[in-house]
């Protein structure tokens, strides 16, 4: 029995690890740009805050050299969201869920716990991308 056992509907998972792979050699082949999120969050920050306090944003160097804009990574983002979208509604496995399911083993029934620790990995995540000057 494979240790990843296929859903009727789902895409074998070596399959989409090996599809990712050639996107990440077409990226690079194509664009010179590797794949990544974390700009993304930053600028998306970035263009909240120049809502809110365009005089303070406009002070910050990161922001003088890079400016808080759509591009091909904030595109990235909508269509991995888009498509993760389709690929579930597609397979009728979609379901409106805070938090999943399996976490309750790990963290208790709690969401409060549950919401603070994905909360606590995606910051530390974000911030391990960002602090090795990630894509």
């Amino acid at each position: 029995m494979s240790r990843f056992p296929r859903e009727p509907g789902r895409l074998n998972p070596y399959l989409a690890g090996a599809l990712s792979g050639l996107l990440v050699i077409l990226s690079v082949t194509v664009a010179d740009q590797y794949l990544g999120a974390s700009t993304t969050f930053v600028r998306t920050a970035g263009a909240i805050e120049k809502i809110f306090g365009p005089e303070h944003l406009a002070k910050l160097p990161y922001f003088i050299k890079h400016g808080p804009k759509l591009d091909w990574q904030g595109m990235f983002v909508v269509g991995i969201f888009l498509g993760a979208l389709a690929s579930a509604r597609r397979s009728k496995s979609f379901k409106w869920q805070a938090l999943p399911d399996m976490w309750e083993d790990r963290f208790g029934p709690g969401r409060t716990k549950r919401a603070f620790a994905a909360f606590l990995g995606g910051a530390i995540a974000l911030f391990g991308a960002r602090l090795a000057d990630g894509c």
